[in-house]
């Protein structure tokens, strides 16, 4: 048996015609999949949908989180309530076409304990996203210990082994595409062309990606705080070779009075920096407070 892990946050639109294309494919492939449903606190009729559709379909489970906890701990309980042999993380929304479940699980059957499915291309996206997608990949990758493949997104298969591994995780702080890449194990990768939304609008604001990114970077780097040693010895430096030019200036030449407006620049400029640097250091302790809270990353309401 496949576990599909399918989060769900005020999906009622795309349920029903999610659940259509997962039975032609179940129907034309013998599969046996369990459609593991994790709603993430909707505040629409997405569970009412989803318990209707239970009433006809006996492999599919619904948790209930008692409110919104976000996608990495509904990834997170899919993980760790899943019975599959192997499991697969998919979105509700048909951007990740079912029937690409086939080739995940023709690799797996072939030896490969991770089936990574990559977007081929992202020109359903918007201009922006494409741009911010690849700038992040890019930085990422350049500053973490363990790299993450680009345009890879939660969607991908993923052995039992695997799973029990990422279930040992203690940390509260998830950035589960970090996490899927940092245990290992034997992988490979299918490409596929990603579909245009089928229903309703994306729950990711500008703003959460910008968060979801950072989270990212901090989970797995600890060079953005390193370079600001740097910055600091480099600022020293160009700071005591100034101080000699003063010096000699004022040995030669006189001393002049001090312009305000450099004064103020330079000023302004150190504050800047040591400001951004203060936040960057705010970044890990804030993370640091909330690991050691040791809260639940979510609370479940109802199983069904």
């Amino acid at each position: 048996m496949i576990s599909l892990i399918c989060p769900i946050y005020n999906e009622e639109e795309s349920i029903e015609s999610f659940l259509i294309h997962i039975k032609k494919l179940i129907d034309c492939h013998n599969l046996q999949l369990e459609l593991l449903f994790i709603d993430d606190g909707s505040s629409d009729h997405s569970l009412k949908v989803l318990i209707n559709a239970k009433k006809e379909n006996d492999n599919i489970r619904i948790i209930r989180f008692s409110r919104n906890f976000g996608k990495e701990a509904a990834l997170t309980a899919g993980l760790n309530f899943a019975k599959g042999a192997a499991v697969i993380p998919i979105d509700v929304d048909l951007q990740d076409p079912p029937q690409v479940i086939v080739q995940l699980i023709e690799k797996w059957n072939a030896g490969y304990q991770i089936v990574l499915a990559k977007r081929s291309d992202r020109k359903k996206d918007s201009f922006l996203k494409r741009i911010t997608a690849n700038f992040f990949y890019s930085i990422h990758n350049k500053l973490a210990d363990h790299k993450i493949p680009a345009n890879v997104g939660d969607f991908r298969l993923m052995d039992r082994r695997v799973v029990e591994e990422i279930n040992k995780l203690p940390e509260r702080q998830r950035f589960m595409k970090g996490l899927f890449s940092w245990v290992g194990f034997n992988s490979t990768t299918i490409t596929y062309s990603r579909a245009e939304r089928n229903n309703g609008t994306s729950k990711f604001s500008f703003w959460k990606l910008w968060n979801f990114a950072i989270e990212g970077i901090t989970s797995f780097s600890t060079i953005p705080l390193k370079i600001w040693s740097y910055i600091g010895a480099i600022v020293a430096v160009i700071s005591f070779i100034y101080g000699i030019f003063i010096i000699f200036l004022t040995l030669f030449s006189g001393v002049e009075v001090p312009g305000y407006s450099s004064l103020m620049v330079v000023i302004l400029f150190l504050g800047g920096i040591q400001l951004i640097g203060i936040g960057v250091l705010g970044e890990y302790i804030g993370r640091i407070y909330l690991e050691t809270k040791a809260r639940p990353l979510f609370i479940i309401d109802k199983e069904y």
